[in-house]
């Protein structure tokens, strides 16, 4: 009795998260994806400095 062998892969989602970067001179923001494709990391005013920009979600933790 021959029996198929069936390889089952489980393909698990990566979550990518859209990190938003904006430049500490001017304020433009980038995000993660268009920072990447740049062969160097530079504002269009031509500062390399960027600051993370936090989501607009405000978690709520309630006390014990």
């Amino acid at each position: 009795m021959v029996e198929e062998i069936t390889d089952e892969k489980e393909e698990t989602s990566v979550g990518v998260f859209e990190v938003n970067y904006a430049c500490l001179r001017c304020g433009t923001t980038a995000s993660n994806t268009e920072l990447s494709r740049l062969p160097e990391i530079k504002c269009i005013c031509g500062f390399r400095v960027f600051t993370k920009v936090r989501p607009p979600v405000v978690k709520t933790i309630y006390a014990i």
